[in-house]
């Protein structure tokens, strides 16, 4: 049975039994003791009353209620302080509600300090902790003469409470200001992460599509020729998808271990079947991967994820920009024992691609240069000949878990 409604209804009630129980403690007191007891003064229930409040407000939530916690902390201060001045009553048993009063506000002190704003701290805590001071002085100062040793004595206990309201409130705010930064990076890299996976697999996929169904239009396929086609259409659209499902996968469960990874790892022992399908999208041309088994094995899980990520871009590209590409030449070698270098070359083909050019790109090289120079090693491109070439060079981790200094 459904407990919902009732639980949402009975959760209002239990603050307020709080409070509730709070001021009848202190005031029971007061109004428990005859009229007249000795050292009980008549302003005792003033007294208790000033003590229930700031004790309550110590105890309030700012999600409890409609006012903020600084003009919480601000009125109930000032009201402590009127009745410093106010009250002329001998202390006798009204120096029993003293210490509640004092710990609420010593509270109240510390909660400002770590929850208010910067430009809100200064000036409500100041006027929380001029209340804490003058507390002892409602009691040492109003007896004729006043008794000049007790209000220093007074004083110097709250001066010794004073630091550790403070500093209890800049340690938690301190953590909490950690923790806020630490969501936020968090948040920042599963965003990242969300982008490359869109960039890298997804777009990737779609470009292959289109250059399917752009080809498409032109060409003259016989039946084996068009299921062939729609074969290729099918794979990619599929693999997008399942890309994007791993990606949402990881979004709904981020603690779930089974879907810690937004996608699948590629590596470079995957380059081969990633230019084969290029290489089926572009018929025609003269597509070449040697990966050298010397390569293979050399670099870590993120380094084989960024030299598969190279050149995944780098083919991209040459989707995007180039038409009728004549050449394409992928070569992964092992450089001096110390990197691997992973190339990308095209011819240029006739030139530029006639579609209209999208907008917001351009930033896949970008990203992939951050990520590579963070490794310790370089990321090239730039014209060669008639066409293009992208070059990376990968450090190879060394025996004690770092990386190889980048190649000069």
């Amino acid at each position: 049975m459904s407990r919902g409604p009732a639980t949402e209804a009975r959760k209002p009630a239990r603050p307020v039994l709080r409070h509730v129980l709070s001021a009848v403690f202190l005031l029971l007191p007061a109004f428990a003791v005859p009229s007249g007891t000795p050292g009980l003064p008549s302003g005792a229930v003033v007294v208790a009353l000033s003590a229930a409040v700031v004790m309550s407000a110590a105890m309030w939530r700012p999600s409890e209620g409609r006012f903020g916690l600084a003009s919480v902390v601000t009125v109930v201060s000032a009201l402590s302080l009127v009745l410093d001045v106010a009250y002329f009553g001998p202390p006798g048993m009204a120096l029993l509600w003293l210490p509640f009063e004092l710990l609420a506000l010593l509270v109240l002190l510390g909660r400002s300090v770590r929850l208010l704003r910067a430009d809100r701290v200064v000036p409500v805590a100041t006027v929380a902790a001029v209340a804490a001071l003058a507390l002892p002085l409602r009691f040492t100062l109003h007896p004729d003469p006043p008794k000049w040793d007790a209000s220093v004595f007074g004083l110097g206990c709250v001066l010794l409470l004073l630091p550790f309201a403070i500093g209890i409130g800049v340690y938690l705010r301190s953590l909490d200001t950690r923790r806020v930064t630490a969501v936020a990076e968090a948040r920042g890299k599963q965003r990242l992460e969300v982008a490359r996976v869109l960039h890298d697999f997804v777009a990737h996929e779609v470009t292959g599509i289109v250059v399917e169904v752009q080809a498409a239009q032109f060409a003259r396929y016989d039946e084996d020729e068009a299921r062939a086609v729609f074969a290729h259409v099918e794979d990619a659209g599929l693999r997008a998808l399942a890309s994007m499902d791993r990606t949402v996968a990881a979004l709904r469960r981020p603690d779930d271990a089974s879907a810690g990874e937004t996608a699948r790892l590629y590596g470079l022992a995957d380059l081969p079947d990633l230019v084969d399908r290029f290489a089926r999208a572009a018929p025609g041309a003269k597509v070449r991967c040697d990966v050298k088994d010397t390569a293979l094995g050399k670099l870590d899980r993120e380094g084989e994820a960024v030299g598969y990520a190279v050149v995944l871009e780098a083919l991209t590209n040459v989707r995007r920009h180039v038409s009728d590409v004549g050449a394409v030449t992928v070569v992964v070698a092992l450089v001096g024992g110390t990197a691997v270098q992973v190339s990308i070359a095209d011819d240029g083909g006739r030139g530029a691609t006639s579609a209209a050019p999208r907008t917001g790109g351009g930033s896949g090289l970008v990203a992939l240069r951050e990520r590579i120079e963070a490794m310790g090693g370089t990321l090239e491109a730039g014209p060669r000949g008639s066409g293009w070439r992208v070059a990376a060079s990968l450090p190879v981790p060394d025996l004690t878990g770092g990386r190889a200094r980048r190649l000069t």
